[in-house]
C-alpha cells in the first residue's frame, strides 16, 4: 500500500456511549488506499452522507482509510490481542441504509484487508444492498451481544470465537458480521440467542438485508478470498465473513 506524507492533526475521537466524553488523541500519519481517498488523521464517527444541494441522485461511493490511535479502541483492543492496534485501519465509507438512503459508516479491519473491504462494499453500495447500521463495536463497549442486538455491522473485536477458547478471526481484524439480526448465528439444533433473529434462522429466505447461499453478497466476498459462515457444517454463522475462512 502506497504511503503519502500529510499534515497530522489533533482530533477528538468519541469513546463508547458509556461515557460520552471526547478523548484527545495524538497525531496519526495517513495511509492511502489505491484509487480511494485517505484521511489525514483519525476522526470521530461522521454524519450521514448527503448529496449536493438540489441534487436528486445519491452520492457516489467513497471510502477513506486511516490509522488508529489507542484511544479510538477503548474496549475492542487491549494488550495481549493477537494483532496490534497499529496494524489495524479505520475504514470510513458509504453504505446504503435500510431507509433507502446513503449513510457513512466505519469499520476497523486489519491493514492487510482494507482493499478487500472497500472492493466489496463499493459493490454492495452500487447494488443498493441495504445495511442497517455500521459503527465500531466500541460504541457498545466491545459487547458483541449488544452490537448484534442493535443490528450493527462490525469487524474488529478482540474476542474469542463463539463457543471456543481460541481467538476469533475478528480478533485479527479479518472478519466482518453483516446485518446480524437478519443473518444470525444458528446452532446445529436451529436456535439463536437473539429474539428478533428467530424468524431469520432458515435459508434460503427473502428479506431486506438477508444473505442467502450463492447470492451476490456471498459471491462478492468470495471473489476477494473471504468465506461465508453460512456454509459451515453444524452451527452456521449467517452474518459472518472471514478472510480465508474460520
Amino acid at each position: 500500500m502506497k504511503r503519502t506524507a500529510a499534515m497530522a492533526f489533533v482530533v477528538l475521537a468519541s469513546v463508547s456511549c458509556g461515557t460520552g466524553k471526547p478523548v484527545a488523541t495524538g497525531s496519526v500519519p495517513q495511509e492511502t488506499a489505491p484509487a480511494f481517498e485517505s484521511l489525514d488523521s483519525p476522526t470521530p464517527s461522521p454524519s450521514p452522507t448527503t448529496g449536493a444541494p438540489g441534487s436528486t441522485a445519491p452520492p457516489a461511493f467513497s471510502a477513506k482509510i486511516s490509522r488508529l490511535s489507542r484511544e479510538q479502541l477503548p474496549y475492542s483492543w487491549r494488550p495481549g490481542c493477537p494483532v496490534h492496534y497499529r496494524d489495524l485501519r479505520l475504514v470510513t465509507m458509504t453504505y446504503w441504509g435500510f431507509d433507502d438512503k446513503p449513510h457513512t459508516g466505519q469499520l476497523v479491519v486489519n491493514r492487510a484487508v482494507t482493499d478487500d473491504i472497500v472492493t466489496v462494499f463499493k459493490r454492495l453500495y452500487g447494488w443498493r444492498w441495504p445495511i442497517e447500521r455500521m459503527k465500531l463495536v466500541d460504541a457498545y463497549k466491545g459487547d458483541d451481544f449488544d452490537s448484534i442486538e442493535a443490528n450493527n455491522t462490525s469487524a474488529f473485536n478482540c474476542r474469542q470465537a463463539t463457543g471456543s477458547t481460541h481467538w476469533s478471526k475478528h480478533a485479527y481484524g479479518q472478519a466482518i458480521d453483516v446485518n446480524p439480526i437478519q443473518n444470525p448465528y444458528v446452532t446445529a439444533s436451529g436456535s439463536t440467542a437473539h429474539q428478533a433473529s428467530k424468524k431469520f434462522t432458515k435459508r434460503p429466505m427473502k428479506g431486506k438485508g438477508v444473505i442467502n447461499p450463492g447470492d451476490k453478497v456471498v459471491k462478492a466476498f468470495d471473489q476477494v478470498g473471504w468465506e461465508w459462515g453460512g456454509y459451515w457444517s453444524g452451527a452456521k454463522d449467517l452474518q459472518h465473513f472471514s478472510k480465508g475462512g474460520g
